[in-house]
Parts: structure tokens; C-alpha cells; sequence
């Protein structure tokens, strides 16, 4: 997340310096949620050319084609967190990939777009002082970045308000969630400033579930899609007037399979620990019995989410 209404966002221009020692990142570590099973980092299953790009307790999976990352993964320790400010805001272009694969300042130039954290820049700063402060700087990779409208982007009701609700989760319970975040790729994706400008975003949340009698905790997951089609739109009308307003936007919790559907990418065990199917069975007025529109009784599988109070988790 690139802003919040108390961090405004600022204006795109120059790259900044990388901060050192990028090649020693060890990034994100799939045995982070240990007891729980391994969660390794999402790639592909289309056999899309990848490139995995480790920080401090977070990677970025960049698809080189679309200038963006397909996913990002970082692990969260809520009992860790440091509360650091943003710092000078240096956006950088990571050196470890060439500029042309990489969308720079140049795309969120004098306009309504923000360069949005995918790996939200407070959710990796945790640990040491050192940690916290490479992890802050990290976060400011144009690789982390993605295209996201400033009225999505800062609104409490839709990305925002979701990464607020996760974080503090974490530091509330003192819990570890390993938190999975990227663009919905799709082939007419609009093309802007020669990037292709992605419409939706999912978000997919793990954690542990205690259970009774000391038995090991059971992996949950929970899945989001977040569409920012017509706030899109606008900006596309002013660079090309001509260009009508898309449809109506709307944010979703979601099954996790279906993210894994419509991204392409291996989630792995987060697909069977999704806590959705088992909540919303438990919601529906029949007890659980489903039908073919995808929805369990009258609670359909993709509920709409206007705020916390209608998240299943």
C-alpha cells in the first residue's frame, strides 16, 4: 500500500538509490508459519517466465512481460512489529532486473495512479532495528508496486480497510499470518503508458487455528478479490476522452480455489485450509446443502464485503 489517508502518497519522479545489499536478502521463508506445513512461494502453474526477487521477510514474483509482479508473499509477526515511519519515500528501480522490466516512476506521473504497496510497507517491519528498517526500505521497490487508483488504493472500504483488518489481527493476538498479494492478470487488461493496467487485485491470508487438547494447530487461509475497474476508467477517459467508464467496483471474499483459478499461480496447501466453504455451510439456512450456482443455501461463494463485520474468517 503506497498511501493510507494519514501517509499520503508522493508524487512519482526519479528513481532513488536501492538500499545496499540486496543480493543478501534472504527473503521470505516458506516454513514461517512452522508447526504448520510449508507454504512456498506462488509461481506459476502456466509456465509463465517468473523471476523471484527475495527481501527482508518478504519475495516478489515479477512477470517480466507485464512490468509487474504476478504475486508477492511476506510473512508477518505480530508479535514483532516495530512501528517505524515512512521514511524519505525513495521509491528505487531493483537493480537485480533490467528497468524495462520493471514499470518506474514514469507510470504514476501526473495522474490519479498510486504506486501501490503489494507487500504493505508495515507488514514486513518486524524484528531487530536493522530488520525493521531494511524491510521498511525494501518495501519501496517498484517491483512491490503496482498501479492502484488513489480513491482505491486509500479507501477504508477496500484495499485499505482489508490490510488494516490483517495487521491488526496480528498484533492483537500476537499471531503469525503469511500473506499472499497480487494483481488479476487478464489479456485486455487496458494498456497505459505501455503497461497494461490490472483491474483487479487479490489478497490471500494464512494463519493457525489452535485447537482443543494441545493437538497441533490446523492451517486457515482466507481469500479476497478487490476490483478497481471503473476508478480505471477515469483515468483512461482523461488521457483518451473518448474512453467510457468501466463498470461498478466492488470487493469480495472469495474461495481460495478460485484465486489459484484466475491468477494461474500454485497455492498449495492454502487451497484446501480455505475457511470459506466451511463458514459459509455452517451460515446456510439448510445446513451446508450446496447447489450448481456455486453457493452454499442462499450464501453465495463470492459475498460481498463492505467492512469487517462481513468477513468470514
Amino acid at each position: 500500500m503506497s498511501a493510507s489517508p494519514s501517509e499520503p502518497a508522493t508524487t512519482a519522479g526519479t528513481a532513488a538509490a536501492p538500499p545496499p545489499g540486496l543480493d543478501g536478502r534472504a527473503g521470505y521463508d516458506p516454513r514461517f508459519l512452522a508447526p504448520g506445513p510449508e507454504l512456498p512461494v506462488p509461481l506459476p502453474t502456466d509456465g509463465t517466465e517468473v523471476v523471484v526477487l527475495p527481501y527482508t521477510h518478504f519475495s516478489v514474483v515479477l512477470r517480466p512481460d507485464r512490468r509487474l509482479a504476478a504475486a508477492t508473499v511476506v510473512g508477518i509477526d505480530g508479535a514483532a512489529l516495530l512501528d517505524l515511519d515512512r521514511g524519505d519515500d525513495a521509491w528505487y528501480l531493483d537493480p537485480r532486473v533490467r528497468p524495462d522490466e520493471q514499470a518506474g516512476a514514469e507510470l504514476y506521473a501526473r495522474n490519479d495512479l498510486d504506486r501501490g504497496h503489494l507487500v504493505r510497507r508495515r507488514d514486513p517491519v518486524w524484528g531487530s532495528a536493522q530488520e525493521a528498517r531494511a524491510a521498511n526500505a525494501d518495501t519501496f521497490s517498484y517491483a512491490n508496486a503496482a498501479p492502484q487508483h488513489a480513491r482505491f488504493n486509500q479507501a477504508l472500504e477496500l484495499w485499505l480497510g482489508l490490510e488494516d483488518h490483517v495487521l491488526a489481527y496480528a498484533q492483537r493476538w500476537a499471531q503469525r499470518l503469511v500473506v499472499v498479494t497480487g494483481p488479476v492478470f487478464a489479456d485486455d487488461d487496458p494498456v497505459y503508458r505501455g503497461v497494461r493496467i490490472p483491474l483487479r487485485f487479490f489478497k490471500v491470508a494464512a494463519y493457525l487455528l489452535p485447537q482443543p487438547d494441545g493437538e497441533v494447530a490446523a492451517l486457515a487461509s482466507a481469500a479476497f478479490v478487490l476490483d478497481q475497474t471503473p476508478l480505471v476508467g477515469e483515468v483512461l477517459a482523461s488521457a483518451a476522452p473518448e474512453v467510457p467508464p468501466l463498470g461498478a467496483y466492488r470487493t469480495f471474499q472469495v474461495p481460495v480455489a478460485d484465486v489459484a483459478e484466475l491468477t494461474a499461480l500454485d497455492l498449495g496447501p492454502l487451497v484446501a485450509a480455505d475457511r470459506l466453504p466451511v463458514l459459509v455451510a455452517s451460515a446456510a439456512p439448510d445446513g451446508g446443502a450446496g447447489n450448481e450456482g456455486g453457493a452454499q443455501g442462499d450464501v453465495p461463494a463470492w459475498r460481498s464485503v463492505a467492512g469487517a463485520g462481513d468477513l468470514l474468517l
